[in-house]
């Protein structure tokens, strides 16, 4: 049996992955009596955690947000900084830890005093980054529906679907997908019973939590795969693969924009396979590399570095007249 102190370790563990638990589901995860972890709550209050309990049939535990920020050993200018990292993070800049980042940012967002989720706010809407053509989202969008995956509690909010019509939606969220580009909620569906999934960037409020549900099996058992077969079946993405004539450490060094996989094929060759959302900025993107390269696949992405060529040329000859 583990000592006090890797209990309490344990136990707010334990309340930072869950938004509730009753004091006997908290006890079977311990080991320990109800008693003992009533006694194990208060060890975590006096060292500044705010938790909450409530009495009854239906009361338990759960991790609070208190007039200072818990005892994480971060001054209020680092937990600002962390905050606002981890939403750059989460809108796709850092290939790879976008999902993670939504995850840390849904617990650390829960426990701020008011004041510091004030600033953050004021400060993310001060600072205007540049991106090249996806959309962007609300972190607190991605925070919101991810604490809802992790609690297992339903979500209503207003989406608009591709022709343009917006309508309510109630749903029970089960996992948030980063394709490299856009964001996708896969969630079962209340009203037409059925499994879906949502481009997060056309949700138009902030969710609304509800009531708890109990989890279903996502089809296929993984979040990702069903957002990939979805995206394939509506057309949404085009399989593009693209042959560098150049060695793939170097078109790795130039490529970090580039979501999709970059494989070895000799040398001074390597090939890049992607599925893209817009051959317009894929066509941007492998010419900016700075290496020669042909198109394998589709046919259409060809044709759009050939149209981005022709303007490229025809703005070279305009500014040559011009001097």
């Amino acid at each position: 049996m583990p000592g006090p102190s890797a209990r309490l370790l344990r136990l707010l563990a334990l309340l930072q992955a869950r938004r509730f638990w009753t004091g006997a589901e908290l006890a079977d995860r311990l080991e320990v009596t109800e008693r003992t972890v009533r006694r194990d709550v208060d060890r975590l209050r006096a060292l500044g955690y705010p938790i909450d309990s409530s009495v009854g049939v239906a009361g338990g535990y759960q991790l609070g947000a208190g007039a200072t920020l818990p005892p994480l050993l971060l001054a209020e200018d680092e937990a600002l900084a962390v905050v606002l990292g981890l939403r750059t993070a989460a809108a796709g800049t850092v290939t790879g830890i976008e999902e993670a980042a939504v995850r840390a940012l849904a617990k650390l967002e829960r426990v701020l005093p008011q004041r510091l989720r004030a600033r953050v706010r004021a400060m993310h809407s001060a600072v205007a980054p540049l991106y090249f053509a996806d959309p962007q989202i609300d972190a607190t969008t991605l925070t919101g529906l991810a604490a809802a995956c992790r609690d297992h509690e339903r979500s209503s909010f207003r989406y608009g679907d591709r022709k343009g019509s917006t309508r309510e939606r109630l749903v029970e969220p089960h996992g948030l997908v980063h394709t490299g580009a856009r964001w996708y909620l896969v969630a079962w569906d209340v009203d037409r019973g059925d499994w879906r999934t949502f481009r997060v960037d056309r949700i138009q409020d902030e969710p609304r939590s509800g009531e708890r549900f109990t989890p279903r099996a996502v089809p296929g058992g993984d979040t990702a795969a069903y957002v990939e077969r979805s995206i394939a079946a509506r057309g949404d993405t085009m399989h593009v693969c693209v042959t560098f004539h150049a060695p793939a450490e170097r078109v790795a060094q130039q490529a970090p924009s580039l979501a999709g996989h970059l494989r070895r094929v000799g040398d001074n060759r390597c090939e890049f396979e992607s599925d893209g959302h817009s051959l317009d900025a894929l066509a941007l993107h492998v010419a900016a590399i700075g290496e020669e390269f042909e198109v394998a696949q589709p046919p259409e992405l060809a044709e759009r570095v050939e149209a981005l060529a022709a303007r490229l040329r025809r703005g070279v000859v305009r500014s040559a007249r011009s001097t």
